[in-house]
């Protein structure tokens, strides 16, 4: 029985040991263990292949993983799984479990090939022929994909409690990139959108990328003259040049640059109201 104190003391461990840290350290018994269980599995079967292969397939495996884990970290950040939005989350996810198991097919194919060509040996990842063999590691990596994007998703939930509350004030608002911190003035910030579990700051020159929900900076920036006009945006309503009325009563919003974006009728009062 571990206590509330060991418990925190391992959350902290892992939080400083990140998602990709974490897969690293995973991988490694897993490997390990499929490795031998590979070993005895062959051994029944009366075949006498020496240990060293498929520690050789685990290993070029496992780095290929490894590897190729921030590239999930990324796709999970990119879309994220919304509650409005879940079949949608699921299919995107699932497209990118392609790409992920070529790249890694890829990867153990040269490996392999390598390393038993330079030990005189022919390997054959094709011999079965290369459709059927890229369909046998699919199925797997899919599996894996999984399991990785979940840890993934933890980390970035916890980053995300984590994360300090955003600041603004009447000279400047304050963003986090990264490790940064970006100060713009409220004036030179045409709109705010959300991204996943990001938002954007739109200037004229550039887009700031900053995490955190929009409904968090809606408060925030309610004071500076920011309004939303979409579930998905905010504009500054000094940077407003023309609202105009659709044929469906929805918005088309001119900025005083010339953009052009769209407001939904549902926030049309709130945005026409007097500061």
């Amino acid at each position: 029985m571990t206590s509330g104190g060991q418990a925190g003391t391992s959350g902290e461990r892992a939080i400083q040991l990140g998602p990709w840290g974490v897969v690293a350290l995973v991988g490694v018994p897993v490997a390990v263990v499929t490795a031998t269980s590979d070993i005895m599995e062959m051994r029944r079967a009366g075949m006498h292949t020496p240990w060293v292969e498929p520690a050789l397939w685990e290993l070029t495996s496992l780095l290929a993983i490894v590897a190729l884990a921030p590239f999930i970290g990324w796709a999970m950040r990119r879309w994220p799984p919304q509650p409005e939005r879940l079949a949608q989350f699921a299919l995107i996810q699932l497209a990118m479990t392609i790409p992920f198991s070529l790249a890694h097919v890829l990867a153990i194919w040269v490996t392999r090939e390598a390393a038993y060509w330079a030990a005189g040996a022919r390997y054959g990842f094709f011999d079965d022929g290369v459709g059927l063999t890229l369909l046998y590691e699919w199925r797997k990596d899919v599996l894996t994909y999984a399991v990785i994007a979940a840890v993934y998703w933890g980390f970035q939930r916890q980053e995300r409690t984590r994360a300090p509350p955003p600041a603004a004030s009447q000279q400047r608002i304050e963003i986090r990139e990264g490790a940064s911190a970006v100060f713009l003035a409220p004036g030179d910030v045409l709109t705010v959108e959300a991204a996943g579990n990001y938002v954007e700051f739109h200037t004229s020159t550039r887009t700031h990328l900053v995490r955190g929900t929009l409904a968090a900076w809606e408060g925030t920036l309610a004071g500076l003259d920011f309004a939303r006009v979409h579930r998905s945006r905010l504009v500054n309503r000094a940077r407003i040049a023309v609202i105009k009325p659709t044929a469906s009563g929805d918005l088309e919003i001119t900025l005083d640059n010339g953009r052009v974006i769209a407001g939904s009728r549902r926030y049309r009062e709130a945005l026409e109201a007097p500061q």
